[in-house]
Parts: structure tokens; C-alpha cells; sequence
């Protein structure tokens, strides 16, 4: 699931298109804004259904007497499969069809599903409907970028999409607080059925409110039909673009490293520093898992909204002189962040871990902006959804996919096999996993040699 002073501009000046794109300015700029604004508000909601489960995830382990592998494959696995395999026939129909009504059957469809994880039963259940929340969400992301890649200049990209991602922070808070807030209350079964009530409203607004540019520009209709590229002319266009493929997986391993963390970071807290969790708690009236979704979430949301705005920022103006900057920015914090990470599950105090985890949380959403403009830019207009949602079939199927399940096979290793405990298991679990942010930087940092040369619209 802030402190910036502003969202970054959404203005809709748009340059001199390629074949493709749109022509003239689609909206007003008040309307571009409400737009970018009802965006950031489904991204939130995507992100608070798909994170509300981390916080959930101790009292679902003790309730259905499930092991870490079996958190790992209902919190990423089973839900990244469906989400990323079907991003792709989704982004397909996005290049010719109403991007907004995609947009709001989608999060209809991922809000009912959250809902029936309420009703679980056994670990079966739980996972059928996490697959149902993937396949739902997978419409919402590739129609966005491409929606607002239409909707703003190509200078502003990477803050609008950067802007747009905040969601990722933003819905991680909510989904924390929320749940570990009404889990204390209510059990964990409300709480999913309450992160997924507000998504009905979102959906009317999308359905109703957001407008498709493409209708607006009538023109623009026989020029999607004369440029209409194939999945397979846009994946021979990318296989092209070495840069792609760089970015492509360096913001996998991050998302690898994220999405493998965030089911097992308060169950961290939980095992290695319960008393202090505990007594911190009691200070503010709450119970452990309440207290921790309410200083993860805060920490999280709080510390990665501002990081993934900034991202966005510093991105699109050293670009302004150097399109390295797009690079550069993603591959300096992947590698301050390793050491900063290890440093704060190895200390002795809960407190001081929490503290140290805002600086990795202001870390940690930085390529956000830089690697989806870098997706948007690096193909002709007619190709963009399409190419979104090849990059987050990668990223998502690598980090939501394999990093949950991988961390909770390496914690059932290190505490089973190796004999470290369920506490240090966990540790060590979070410990050796990070280690991958220095492949990303190398990643990133190889991108350098090739992005001034591949970068198109």
C-alpha cells in the first residue's frame, strides 16, 4: 500500500506526432488533470487489492495452517500468472478499442474477486480468487500507460507516469493500515471484503467519466487503421532495442526483490522483534499485526510515493540533456539500496529497523517513472500498449511471480533445512534475496550505451 508539493504537470501539450499518435490536443487541460487524477485513483485501488493480502498474511498462515512456500504462491504466484499472461490479448484489444471501458470492467472485476477472498475456506479457495483478482487486474495498467501517453507531451512522460505509479505506494499504505487495522478489529476475512468495496465507484467513474481520446479525434480512426502493427511486428520492433530488454529485466529483479519482500516483511517483524512489536503496539492501543500495518504502511506509502514522484522528476530533467538520465537515476538507488536494506533487518532493535527502511523506501520506487516512459518512448504510438504490456509481463511474472515464492521457499530452507528457525529463516531469506539489486544495477547501467540511439516517439 506526503510530503511532495506538487504532482507533477499533466498538461496536455502535445508536440508533432508520429504516424499514429494523436494529432492535435485531445482535452482541456482540466480535464487532462481530472483524468490523470482518476487514473492515480484505480491505480491505488489495484494496488491496495493486490497488497492487502502481505498484511494479512500471519493470521491467514495460522488460520488455514498454511506454510511460507503456500503465502508465497497465493501472494504472488497464483495471481501473477493469470495477471501477466493475460496482459497481453488485453493490450492487444487497447490498441483499437475504448481504453476506458477496459479500464472499468477490469476493476470491477478485480474489486469482486478481493472481496470473495473474505469468504476462504482452505488454501484452494483462497487461491482461485487470488487468480481472479490477476486476471481483473491485468486490464488495468497496459490501457492506462497507453491512455496517458496520449493524454501528455513527451517531455513530461516519465513524471506523468511516475505520478501515475504513485498508486504503487499510495495503495500499499492503505492496504496495510486498512488491513492490519480492520484485521485487528474484524479478522482478516473483513478486511478483504472492505479493500475491495470501493472499487464499484471507480469503476462507474471510469466507465462514465474517462473519455478515449481516440473518439474524440475522429482522424485519428484511419490512422489507427493504416499503421495497426501485430503482436508480432511489435515484438520484432523490440527484439531491436537492446535498451528494452535491459530495463526490462532490471526493473524485474527490483520488482523480484519488492514483491518478494512485501508478503514477509511483517512477518519479520513478528518473529525476530515480537516483544518490542508488542510493547510498541500497546503504546498506541493496538495489537501487532495493527500497529505494523500502520508504520509499514505509512513507512512504505509515505516514503515510496515520494520516491516514485521524484523518480519522475529527476528523470525527465537530466533526460532534458541526456537521455541517460532515464538509466541512471533506476541504477544508482538499486545499488545504495543493498546495503541499506541488510543493514536494517540486521539490527537488534525494531525501531531502528523502521527507521532504516525509510531510506530504502525512498530507494526503492525510483524507477517507476524512467522505466515506463522508456517503455512509452521506445516504440511508434500504435505500438505502446501493446509494449507495456510486454514490460510488465516480464517485470510481473519475474517479481510478483517468482519473488514471493521464492523468499518463501528460501525461509522454509533456511528454517527447516538448515535449522535457523522460523525467525532467522525469514532473516536470511530477506538478506540473500536483495543481494539481486546489484544485477539490476548492472542492467541499468549497461542500458547507458544504447538509450540515446533507440528512443523513438
Amino acid at each position: 500500500m506526503t510530503t511532495e508539493t506538487a504532482a507533477p504537470s499533466t498538461d496536455p501539450v502535445v508536440p508533432p506526432a508520429p504516424a499514429g499518435a494523436i494529432p492535435t490536443q485531445p482535452f482541456s487541460t482540466a480535464y487532462t488533470r481530472y483524468a490523470m487524477f482518476l487514473l492515480l485513483g484505480i491505480y491505488i485501488v489495484n494496488f491496495l487489492d493486490r497488497q492487502v493480502v502481505n498484511i494479512l498474511a500471519e493470521p491467514i498462515k495460522n488460520d488455514l495452517g498454511l506454510a511460507d512456500w503456500q503465502l508465497g504462491l497465493m501472494s504472488g504466484l497464483a495471481f501473477a500468472i493469470f495477471y501477466t499472461v493475460l496482459g497481453i490479448p488485453i493490450a492487444r484489444l487497447a490498441e483499437r478499442k475504448n481504453r476506458p471501458i477496459i479500464i472499468g470492467t477490469a476493476v470491477a472485476a478485480w474489486s469482486g474477486f478481493t472481496v470473495l477472498c473474505g469468504a476462504a475456506q482452505n488454501f484452494v479457495q483462497l487461491v482461485l480468487f487470488r487468480i481472479g483478482v490477476g486476471v481483473g487486474e491485468a486490464g488495468c495498467t497496459p490501457p492506462a500507460h497507453s491512455l496517458i501517453a496520449d493524454y501528455v507531451a513527451k517531455e513530461k512522460r516519465a513524471s506523468a507516469l511516475a505520478f501515475y505509479s504513485m498508486g504503487t505506494p499510495i495503495g500499499g499504505l492503505l492496504g496495510l493500515i486498512m488491513g492490519g487495522l480492520v484485521a485487528d478489529a474484524y479478522g482478516w476475512r473483513m478486511a478483504f471484503v472492505v479493500a475491495g468495496a470501493p472499487g464499484i465507484i471507480f469503476a462507474l467513474l471510469a466507465w462514465f467519466t474517462l473519455k478515449e481520446p481516440r473518439k474524440v479525434m475522429a482522424q485519428h480512426a484511419a490512422t489507427i487503421q493504416a499503421n495497426q502493427a501485430t503482436f508480432g511486428d511489435t515484438l520484432k520492433h523490440l527484439l531491436k532495442k537492446k535498451t528494452f530488454w535491459l530495463i526490462a529485466f532490471g526493473a524485474a529483479i527490483k520488482a523480484f526483490i519488492g514483491y518478494g519482500h512485501a508478503p514477509f516483511t511483517a512477518s519479520f517483524f513478528l518473529r525476530v522483534h515480537g516483544e518490542e512489536v508488542a510493547s510498541l503496539a500497546a503504546i498506541f492501543n493496538l495489537k501487532s499485526i495493527g500497529f505494523l500495518g500502520l508504520a509499514l504502511g505509512l513507512l512504505a506509502g509515505i516514503a515510496g510515493t515520494i520516491s516514485a514522484w521524484l523518480g519522475g522528476q529527476i528523470a525527465d530533467r537530466f533526460a532534458k540533456t541526456d537521455l541517460r538520465g532515464y538509466v541512471v537515476v533506476p541504477a544508482l538507488a538499486s545499488l545504495i539500496a543493498v546495503p541499506v536494506y541488510i543493514v536494517a533487518v540486521s539490527v537488534p532493535s525494531a525501531t531502528l529497523a523502521l527507521s532504516i527502511l525509510i531510506i530504502n523506501g525512498l530507494l526503492g520506487s525510483l524507477w517507476y517513472g524512467p522505466v515506463y516512459a522508456i517503455g512509452q518512448s521506445i516504440v511508434p504510438a500504435h505500438m505502446r500498449a501493446t509494449t507495456s504490456a510486454i514490460l510488465l509481463f516480464i517485470i510481473n511474472l519475474i517479481g510478483l511471480g517468482l519473488g514471493p515464492l521464492a523468499v518463501g521457499i528460501i525461509s522454509d530452507i533456511m528454517a527447516n533445512g538448515v535449522g535457523l528457525g522460523s525467525a532467522e529463516g525469514v532473516r536470511w531469506a530477506l538478506i540473500i534475496s536483495t543481494c539481486f539489486g546489484v544485477l539490476a544495477f548492472l542492467l541499468f547501467w549497461i542500458a547507458r550505451k544504447t538509450i540515446r540511439e533507440e528512443m523513438e516517439s
